[in-house]
């Protein structure tokens, strides 16, 4: 794919790069906002402006191991060529317009995996993928879910007993203050995990056009770009999954919301560290159902549960099949138009 010459394309998709993180931001907006609003702590407009500032500044706190992950852990940087990123980005975007429009909270993170995995194989076939690091992304469906249910349900239990003799509103004005930590520390592990993919995406399209000197890493202004663009899509909002995050799932109070945040955030905070690309989507979900489920199991809508786990499991494979087909008018293009 080489419309307009190498320089042009790498300036195009590099921005279309920049707008998936947009993208990313708006959908995934929710898991950062959805328990403080829905909570009544904050009121939308506001959470979305903290948000946005606590997932701008997350590259002050963590390293860039999920980005080395995503640029040269799913599948061999030798392949990868304008097509394919095309192909990734393209698959990505459209399913998370897709699942956004419908409301449906569902991983852009796994979108973005898929859509790679998808153009590269339909490039080079099966040999380039890195099985490992598919595995360790594809595990992150299920597994940081269950560590956010698990985390959550322990702090309610921990919270419940550290607070049992106080009176009900000192509880309620103690969660709600504290609400506005855990908040940010939601933020800011979704800002430092889902901003690096899209570093991983850009940082592998420079080292197939030779930018990148030395070895693979990810140059600062590539950190900045992603993390301003992820910032200004969070502070856009996404209206219609805050609605099925925040309430739909199960109804919170300031104590829930603050152990489903807290839970969240530690799983993010670890996965980053590891360079493990999970979803913040399914993290927050995951812990959101964790802290109802403590309540009492009928507290929970299960039903809409079990709708958002199948829009998990179908997300990578589907958006693969985009990528792949986004790889495919790219190269028809080129044959067209080169």
């Amino acid at each position: 794919m080489d419309l307009g010459g190498p320089g042009v394309m790498l300036v195009f998709l590099i921005v279309v790069a920049l707008a998936f993180d947009f993208l990313n931001g708006l959908h995934d907006a929710a898991n950062s906002i959805a328990t403080i609003v829905s909570t009544r702590v904050l009121p939308a407009r506001y959470a979305v402006m903290w948000a946005a500032f606590f997932n701008f500044i997350a590259f002050l706190f963590f390293g860039l191991h999920v980005a080395q992950t995503v640029g040269k852990g799913i599948i061999q940087p030798g392949i990868v060529s304008d097509a394919v990123i095309f192909g990734a980005l393209g698959g990505a975007i459209t399913w998370n317009v897709v699942t956004w429009l419908a409301g449906i909270p569902s991983s852009s993170s796994h979108a973005l995996i898929g859509g790679l995995i998808g153009a590269g194989v339909a490039k080079a076939g099966f040999d380039p993928v890195i099985w490992s690091g598919v595995i360790k992304t594809a595990a992150g469906i299920f597994v940081s879910p269950a560590m956010g249910f698990t985390l959550a349900i322990i702090l309610v239990l921990l919270v419940s007993w550290l607070f049992v003799r106080a009176t009900p509103t000192m509880a309620d004005n103690t969660f709600r203050k504290l609400q506005f930590v855990s908040a940010s520390l939601y933020s800011l592990g979704h800002g430092g995990n889902d901003a690096q993919k899209t570093m991983g995406i850009i940082a592998v399209l420079l080292y197939a056009h030779g930018h990148l000197h030395g070895e693979f890493h990810v140059p600062f202004w590539v950190v900045i770009s992603c993390q301003a663009a992820m910032g200004l899509g969070t502070l856009m909002g996404g209206w219609r999954i805050v609605h099925t995050m925040g309430s739909r799932i199960t109804r919170l109070s300031p104590q829930q919301g603050f152990c489903a945040e807290t839970g969240g955030a530690i799983t993010l905070f670890l996965a980053t560290h590891l360079g493990v690309p999970v979803s913040t989507t399914h993290t927050i979900t995951g812990a959101i159902v964790g802290v109802g489920a403590a309540r009492r199991v009928s507290a929970v809508r299960w039903s809409l549960a079990t709708g958002i786990v199948w829009a998990w499991v179908i997300t990578m494979p589907i958006a693969a099949l985009m990528g792949a087909g986004f790889y495919f008018l790219a190269r028809l293009a080129d044959r067209v138009f080169g």
